[in-house]
């Protein structure tokens, strides 16, 4: 009897895991990769526990199936995540990592900020939290493309 629910939970939270997003750890490997695979990098800086925009993007865009699937085939991921609360303090390394993308590429300390950019990091367009459909701010990312 006990086990039915732990499994049906199971079942439940699984294609959750599934489609967890694939955000890099280490930026170099962000840059070889987008290289190597042909693909753009999408550099989010985000306060994940304080930035309500931050976090709404996570909720609507990044987390949604559409966008997900649209960024596995056409960007390498990364998060430079600057969390305020003690718990969720990145380790030192990856910390510094943070600052200095913000030093190169957020100066203004815009939160959430979204780069979109190429492999060998030419910017070509930003933007931050819109309230739209995964598919409209796939759309708006798009733009930048034709400019």
């Amino acid at each position: 009897m006990c086990m039915k629910p732990k499994f049906l939970m199971l079942l439940f939270f699984l294609p959750l895991g599934l489609m967890a997003q694939d955000w890099e750890q280490d930026y170099q490997k962000v840059v070889q990769r987008a290289s190597q695979e042909n693909k753009l990098i999408l550099l989010v800086f985000s306060g994940s526990d304080w930035c309500a925009p931050c976090i709404k993007l996570e909720r609507t865009i990044w987390q949604s199936e559409e966008f997900q699937n649209h960024a596995n085939a056409n960007y390498v991921l990364y998060r430079a995540d600057f969390p305020r609360k003690k718990a969720n303090r990145l380790p030192n390394p990856i910390l510094n990592q943070n600052k200095a993308l913000a030093e190169r590429f957020n100066t203004n300390g815009l939160f959430p900020l979204v780069i979109l950019m190429r492999a060998d990091e030419t910017v070509l367009g930003q933007t931050g939290y819109k309230k739209l459909d995964p598919n409209a701010y796939i759309d708006h990312l798009n733009s930048f493309l034709i400019k």
